[in-house]
């Protein structure tokens, strides 16, 4: 299988580090989305919304959102629950990281890992702040009570909130105050076959 992601993207490091994880082989095709890349006729047949990550089966058939991907491929593992409520549990956390948390932390270090904080967009940047903290502060009342988000089980739901969260300080977000978060992103970072983000490329 093939995938299509940047190197820099929290969003393409969940497949990387979940696929690492798995010890599963695969392609890497790195994407540029800066210079375009995702829009161009032959990525648009693939990925008609012209983003990545995107997963491409050896039959051709394609899948894109990182959740969607993440679950697929962690499906008959322990990273994905067998009963139906841990089940919706993962899927709540993940719904929280799209809604509640990648559209602060993200972006924040979006404009300022990608962009450079440039000035035109230095209100926005600053406008992202609280709503990332809050995104924070809601994770770290649950890794107070639990090791895990959804319990005492690792799962693709750390993983997805994982992805952007152990680089928030790059969106302005100190980390030195969220206790269990920091002690989560340690629990990660030791698991076997943990794979570090490759964020040096741009």
């Amino acid at each position: 299988m093939k995938i299509y992601g940047d190197g820099l993207s929290g969003n393409c490091y969940k497949l990387q580090l979940l696929l690492s994880l798995l010890q599963k082989n695969y392609q890497w095709i790195d994407v540029d989305i800066l210079k375009g890349e995702t829009q161009t006729g032959a990525f648009l047949k693939k990925s008609a919304n012209g983003k990545v990550p995107l997963l491409e089966l050896e039959n051709g058939e394609c899948l894109t959102e990182s959740n969607a991907i993440l679950n697929f491929l962690a499906q008959g593992s322990a990273l994905w629950p067998d009963d139906p409520w841990h089940q919706a549990k993962v899927l709540q956390w993940q719904f929280f990281e799209q809604y509640s948390h990648e559209p602060y932390i993200a972006v924040a270090r979006f404009i300022n890992r990608y962009l450079g904080l440039p000035d035109e967009r230095r209100a926005e940047y600053d406008a992202k702040q609280p709503g990332g903290h809050k995104a924070l502060s809601i994770m770290e009342q649950q890794l107070q009570q639990t090791p895990f988000l959804t319990g005492e089980q690792f799962t693709v739901a750390d993983i997805s909130l994982y992805a952007y969260t152990h680089v928030a300080e790059e969106g302005g977000f100190d980390l030195s105050s969220y206790s269990a978060i920091n002690l989560w992103l340690k629990r990660i970072e030791a698991m076997p076959h943990y794979q570090p983000m490759n964020n040096t490329n741009r």
